[in-house]
Formats: C-alpha cells, structure tokens, sequence
C-alpha cells in the first residue's frame, strides 16, 4: 500500500493521489463515510448527513491564520464509487473527490482536490502535504479495522 502524488509539476490548479489498498469498495467507502472512522483519519467531523447537498464540519484545533474550521457540502454520493464535497476554508472554496474502482486485489482509491485560483499556490502546497499525511492515516486505518 502506498500513496502516489500524481500531481504534475507545474500544476496549481488540483493535486491528485492515487492509493492502491487491499481492500474491498466496501470497506473503503466505510472509512469515507462513516463519521467516526472519517473523524480518525481526516478531521473531527460534525453534522454528519450522508446525503447530496447536505452541509458539514470538519473541525481541528485552530492554528495561526486558521480557525480550525472547515465547511463543507456533499456534491455528489455515487456509494462505493465516488464521493464529493465542496470544502472551504476561509477564501478557499475547492472540492475534493475520492474515485473508487475495484482492482483484483482490492481497491484503487482516487483523490482530487481542485479548484485552487492562481494566488493560492501556497494553499494548494499545503493541501498537498496534508493529504499525504491523512492518506497515510487511512492506510493505517484500513490496517486495523474489519
């Protein structure tokens, strides 16, 4: 299992991962969802609905220039396929999609987030950075959970 940045050089734009994991759709979606299990390796969640257009929080201990809060609205639910959500941040307003295919030994999961402007090249860095750690998170995750 690893995560792969498969985000070109000289794009600022979107960053993509691609992970490989030896699971099933099922599961994978289930650390996606699940509020709990998205609470342990992404953010602490709240207001949790899984349905299109419904609103919720990821919150984290604020940090400078941060309050700690993201507000979020699911786009677009296709279970076990594709999950979307806008995600904004201050005067950041992106969306994030996690692709999920089925490969013969589990799981190719897909993620983008797009929709940085031109002066957030520094957003868009540390987005990148955060999403290899979280994606190492839900590696973990997926390790230990049935």
């Amino acid at each position: 299992m690893s995560l792969i940045d498969k985000t070109a050089p000289s794009q600022s734009e979107s960053i993509e991962f691609e992970l490989d994991l030896p699971h099933p759709p099922e599961k994978v979606w289930r650390a996606l969802t699940d509020p709990t299990l998205l609470s342990e390796w992404l953010l602490p969640v709240f207001d949790h609905e899984l349905r299109p257009g419904a609103s919720f929080t990821f919150k984290a201990d604020p940090q400078p220039g941060w309050d700690g809060v993201v507000n979020c609205r699911f786009v677009e639910i296709e279970p076990h396929t594709k999950i979307s959500w806008q995600w904004v941040v201050g005067d950041l307003d992106t969306r994030v999609t996690f692709t999920l295919t089925p490969t013969p030994t589990g799981t190719r999961l897909n993620l983008v987030q797009s929709g940085f402007k031109p002066h957030q090249k520094q957003n868009a860095g540390g987005a990148r950075y955060g999403w290899r750690m979280m994606g190492q998170k839900l590696i973990d995750l997926l390790a230990r959970v049935s």
